[in-house]
C-alpha cells in the first residue's frame, strides 16, 4: 500500500467522509460525488465532448491518438442515485488512455426520480446507438464502477434478452451486484472501508428498486442471474479492494460466472478501498486502470 493511499484513507476516516454522504440521503450522495468530480480534475490532455447517445445524454471522453473505430461504454457509480459523466472523468479519461479508444460516458437516469429499469434502458439505448454508429460489437466494451459495475452486468443480461450481440469484453470496478446486501464483508469490513456505510447501501437499493421492487430480480441484483446467462457473458475482469464492504459481491460474482462456464478474472487489491481507481494520484489507481486497459485491448484484438 503506497504512502499516498495510506494518507488518503486516514484523511477520509478522520473526517467521516462516508457518513456525511449518508446523512442527507440520496441528495448527500449526489452532492458529494459532484463535489469530488470538481476537485478530482482529469489530466490536462483529457477532452470531453457532449453527445446525444440515442436519446441518452453523455460525453465522449478522449486523449490524443485514440482509435475512433473502437469504443468503451462507461457506466458511472453512485448507488443509482448519484454520480455523472462529469464526476467520473478521472476514471474515464485514464481509461481512454489505457485502452487507446474513445470512452462514451452516459448520464443515465437516476433514482428515486427514475426507478428500475430506467438506468438499464438508458444503457441499452446507448449501446444500441454505438452499434448504429457503425462500431461492431467486437470493437466495443462495457464497464462501470460500484452501482455502475452492477449496471454493467445488468446491461449485459438485458442485451442477451433483447438478442443484441455481446461486446468484446466487460470490466467491473468494485461492482455492487447484490442489492440485498447479503455478502459477509458488508458487516465484517464495515470498519475498514471509509467510502461506504452498510445502512446507506440498503437505502440506495430501495431508492432504485422501489419499495415493492424485488431485490432478487437478476436485472436488479445480477448475482442472481441464471447460470445460462452468466455463462454467456463476454470475457469479464473484476477489480475490488481488500478493504471493501463489497468484496464478497465481487468474489461471488466471479465464482458464479466461472461455475457457469464463463470467462472471468478477479483481482483483489490488498488494502484498497471502494473504487480507488477514481483517485488518479494513487499509484495503485494508475496500475489498476492500466490493467483494465490491457484486458480490453487484448479481447478487442482477439474478437476482431
Amino acid at each position: 500500500m503506497s504512502w499516498q493511499s495510506r494518507a488518503l484513507v486516514g484523511v477520509m476516516r478522520l473526517y467521516g467522509y462516508r457518513r456525511k454522504k449518508v446523512v442527507s440521503g440520496y441528495y448527500g450522495v449526489r452532492k458529494a460525488l459532484e463535489r469530488a468530480g470538481q476537485r478530482l480534475r482529469p489530466a490536462p490532455d483529457v477532452r470531453w465532448t457532449p453527445v446525444d447517445a440515442g436519446g441518452v445524454p453523455g460525453e465522449w471522453v478522449t486523449v490524443p491518438g485514440v482509435d475512433a473505430t473502437r469504443a468503451v461504454l462507461y457506466l458511472h457509480g453512485g448507488g443509482y442515485v448519484g454520480g455523472s459523466a462529469m464526476s467520473h472523468r478521472n476514471i474515464t479519461g485514464e481509461l481512454s488512455r489505457a485502452t487507446r479508444t474513445r470512452v462514451l460516458a452516459i448520464d443515465y437516469r437516476l433514482a428515486p426520480e427514475h426507478l428500475f429499469p430506467a438506468a438499464i434502458d438508458d444503457a441499452v439505448a446507448a449501446y444500441t446507438w454505438l452499434l448504429g454508429q457503425g462500431i461492431p460489437a467486437t470493437r466495443l466494451a462495457i464497464g462501470g464502477d460500484s452501482a455502475g459495475g452492477g449496471l454493467t452486468m445488468a446491461t449485459l443480461l438485458a442485451l442477451r434478452e433483447r438478442g443484441l450481440p455481446n461486446p468484446a469484453a466487460a470490466v467491473c470496478l468494485s461492482p455492487w451486484v447484490d442489492l440485498e446486501g447479503l455478502g459477509g464483508t458488508i458487516t465484517t469490513h464495515a470498519h475498514l472501508d471509509p467510502m461506504l456505510v452498510p445502512a446507506g447501501i440498503g437505502v440506495c437499493a430501495r431508492h432504485y428498486a422501489g419499495e415493492r421492487g424485488d431485490l432478487r430480480n437478476p436485472l436488479i441484483s445480477p448475482i442472481h442471474a441464471e447460470p445460462a446467462a452468466l455463462g454467456a457473458l463476454p470475457p469479464l475482469l473484476v477489480q475490488v479492494g481488500g478493504y471493501e464492504v463489497l468484496l464478497d459481491d465481487a468474489v461471488r460474482l466471479v465464482d458464479r460466472v466461472r461455475a457457469a462456464g464463463g470467462q472471468a478474472e478477479l483481482e483483489v487489491w490488498e488494502r484498497m478501498i471502494h473504487v480507488w481507481q477514481i483517485f488518479r494520484f494513487l499509484p495503485e489507481a494508475r496500475r489498476a486502470i492500466e490493467r483494465l486497459g490491457g484486458f480490453i485491448r487484448r479481447h478487442m484484438d482477439q474478437a476482431g
